[in-house]
């Protein structure tokens, strides 16, 4: 049948019709339009919330110059994420992220924790007396959105084992909390973060500030803001200080040992050497090491309870595994492009002052021009770190 000229219009028009309906759904099905999910936050809950006179009042306890500095009351949040085991695994973390009540635009301070020895102290079951609850409330009274990772085998991941002064897991555990973090702050309608981020830590916090900064600078340069770090009597050169523990007389206090204990167990394992702890240790020291582990009681030098065969696979190179295990973890030897400062007590009797000292020389080496270095005079490890706590506000308030 023929048809006629004056059809064609209507004819053509609902034969675009007839395609528009049969593509276009087909479109919807295979590439459905969804709002994007979530890649590393998990889950958040608001779990206190302090007014700046209720902040006010706790911090006068510590110091009436502290209580004089408050702005603004904080919300703590407590957030799990998604971050990797030491073994590669997918596994939950958590932390704490402490919110201004500002109208202003906020900078956000990652800080990473010192040593803490139970699940009680981790940032994000935010107890008082702990340094997130003093340290982090402070910050963030000052107008600072507070990022607290608890690491792996603290909160969420409280089941795993800490992985003591590992520097990969330190590193990546931070940053996947940073993500996270960026992630939570996009559904906030109450707190808008003006982008800039800066990093800070003391001791074990400290080293995991480095690691955190490497990582930052080398594998997600384009993901942050980071204007400044401020790392705080750390344990950054590993290979030194493992050497200096088996050839030097160290003060053989209990309390220390365990941390060094805590730190050779950790690589022990993590880099599958799985030794017996007699490997390491003479009797009646290694039986207690190896029933305890870090908990045993050792109140002598390290130094005069090594082996001889280990103190020699050291000293002559022929424990290679050992000594690629506590390499790998040195966080010393890079250039920052960051402006970086290191604090250090120059009489720290638990972590060596040349730690700080080999950092900064080594950076220097490299190229960095940013690396400042902040001898802390007769400091020990504790009694440095209100000075640490004081410099690192200035570094940060005069950083644009």
């Amino acid at each position: 049948m023929k048809i006629q000229p004056k059809l064609m219009p209507s004819m053509r028009l609902w034969g675009l019709l007839l395609w528009s309906l049969l593509f276009l759904p087909g479109c919807d099905r295979d590439n459905p339009i969804t709002t994007p999910q979530n890649k590393y936050l998990v889950e958040s809950k608001q779990v206190i919330e302090f007014s700046k006179e209720q902040l006010s009042q706790q911090l006068s306890a510590l110091s009436p110059l502290l209580a004089g500095l408050v702005r603004n009351g904080v919300k703590v949040h407590r957030i799990t994420y998604k971050t990797k085991n030491t073994d590669g695994t997918d596994i939950t973390a958590s932390g704490a992220i402490i919110l201004p009540s500002t109208t202003e635009a906020a900078p956000m301070i990652s800080v990473q924790h010192g040593t803490i020895r139970s699940d009680s102290e981790a940032p994000s079951n935010f107890s008082p007396g702990t340094e997130a609850y003093y340290a982090g409330s402070l910050f963030s009274a000052l107008g600072y959105i507070i990022v607290y990772p608890d690491y792996i085998g603290y909160g969420a991941s409280k089941d795993l084992p800490h992985p003591y002064e590992h520097r990969e897991s330190l590193g990546s555990a931070s940053l996947d909390m940073l993500r996270a973090a960026k992630e939570f702050l996009k559904e906030q309608k109450d707190i808008k973060w003006d982008e800039r981020l800066f990093i800070t830590g003391y001791s074990e916090g400290g080293y995991a500030t480095l690691a955190l900064q490497q990582k930052l600078e080398q594998e997600a340069a384009g993901e942050f803001n980071l204007r400044a770090s401020s790392a705080g009597s750390g344990a950054y050169n590993k290979t030194a200080f493992m050497n200096y523990l088996i050839n030097n007389q160290t003060s053989g206090v209990a309390s220390r040992n365990s941390l060094y204990l805590w730190v050779l167990l950790t690589y022990d394992r993590i880099y599958g050497l799985n030794r017996p702890a007699s490997y390491y240790f003479k009797e009646p020291y290694a039986t207690q090491i190896q029933q305890r582990g870090k908990d045993a009681v050792i109140n002598v030098s390290l130094s005069d309870i090594m082996t001889d065969q280990f103190k020699q696979g050291l000293a002559d190179g022929t424990d290679k595994a050992f000594l690629d295990a506590v390499a790998d973890n040195n966080v010393y030897d890079w250039k920052p492009v960051t402006p970086t400062r290191l604090y250090h007590g120059d009489s720290d009797r638990l972590v060596f002052y040349f730690n700080s000292q080999n950092a900064y020389d080594a950076m220097i080496k490299h190229g960095a021009t940013n690396v400042s270095l902040f001898p802390i005079k007769g400091g020990d490890h504790d009694t440095s770190i209100d000075k640490f706590l004081l410099g690192t506000l200035e570094f940060f308030t005069s950083t644009n």
